[in-house]
C-alpha cells in the first residue's frame, strides 16, 4: 500500500503565532532551555516550569490551524492510500484542522502527568507545583510533555512507519533534535522517496531527495495539491 509518513516540526504552526525556541522574543527567548524544558529544571524550580507551560498552554489554546495544517488533514482525507501525521509539536492544531491518528512523539499541552505514580489526564489552564493527581493524590503533577534528555514517545511504531514508507516528509523541522532527525535517512534507506519543505534549508537538508524552501502557509498546500494531482 502506498503511505506517506509526514513529520513536522515548530515551524508548521510559527505561522498560527506559536514561536519555536529559536526565535526572538517570544516565550521561549525568556527562558533557558535548561530551566524550562529538562526534568533537572523540573526538579529545580517545579512553580517556574508549570508558570512557563501554563502561558505555553494558554497561548496554544489561542492559536488557529493555518493553512499548512488544513493541507494536511485534506490530504489525508482525499489520498487513496496511508497518511500518518507524526509531530514533535505539543499543539493541537493538527486535530483542530481535521487530521486523525496524529503521533505526538513529544507529547501534549493538553494533558498531565503524575511524576509519582505516571497517571495522566487532561490539563487544566492552570497547573502548580502542588495540583494533586487524580489517581494517587500526590502533588506531583507535570505537563505532559517529553523534555530534553527524555525519550520520545512512540518510537517503535514510528520505525515501523518508516520501514514502510513510500514517501516521507519533513515539514517545518530544524533537523537539530533526534532521533527525529535521522527519520529521513530511515526512511530513504527503506526505499522511501523523501522531501523536506521548510523555510530555509536545515541542517540535515542534504538527507533528503528533494528540497522545498519558503513558508509553510504556501510551499504545504502546493506540495499536497500536487500529490493529490499524481505529480508530487
Amino acid at each position: 500500500m502506498d503511505r506517506i509518513v509526514i513529520l513536522t516540526g515548530a515551524g508548521i504552526s510559527a505561522e498560527s503565532g506559536l514561536g519555536t525556541f529559536r526565535d526572538e522574543g517570544g516565550l521561549w527567548a525568556r527562558h533557558r532551555i535548561e530551566d524550562v524544558a529538562t526534568p533537572e529544571g523540573f526538579a529545580r524550580d517545579a512553580e517556574l516550569v508549570h508558570d512557563f507551560y501554563n502561558a505555553r498552554r494558554k497561548q496554544a489554546a489561542r492559536a488557529r490551524p493555518n493553512a499548512a495544517h488544513r493541507a494536511l488533514a485534506h490530504l489525508q482525507a482525499e489520498h487513496a492510500g496511508e497518511v500518518v501525521i507524526v509531530t514533535q509539536n505539543v499543539d493541537a492544531l493538527h486535530e483542530a484542522a481535521g487530521s486523525i491518528g496524529v503521533l505526538h512523539m513529544h507529547g501534549t499541552l493538553a494533558r498531565a502527568l503524575c511524576a509519582h505514580c505516571g497517571h495522566r489526564w487532561s490539563a487544566p489552564d492552570e497547573m502548580a507545583a502542588d495540583t494533586p493527581c487524580p489517581s494517587c493524590g500526590h502533588g506531583a503533577a507535570r505537563p505532559d510533555v517529553v523534555w530534553f534528555g527524555e525519550m520520545p514517545h512512540h518510537l517503535d511504531e514510528i520505525w515501523e512507519l518508516l520501514q514502510g514508507a513510500t514517501l516521507f516528509a519533513a515539514i517545518g523541522t530544524s533537523g537539530q533534535v533526534h532521533p527525529a532527525a535521522g527519520f529521513a535517512l530511515q526512511a530513504r534507506e527503506a526505499g522511501a522517496h523523501t522531501v523536506e519543505l521548510t523555510l530555509e534549508r536545515s541542517q540535515v537538508s542534504d538527507d533528503f531527495d528533494e528540497t522545498r524552501n519558503g513558508p509553510a502557509t504556501r510551499v504545504v498546500p502546493d506540495w499536497v495539491s500536487g500529490i493529490l494531482r499524481g505529480r508530487g
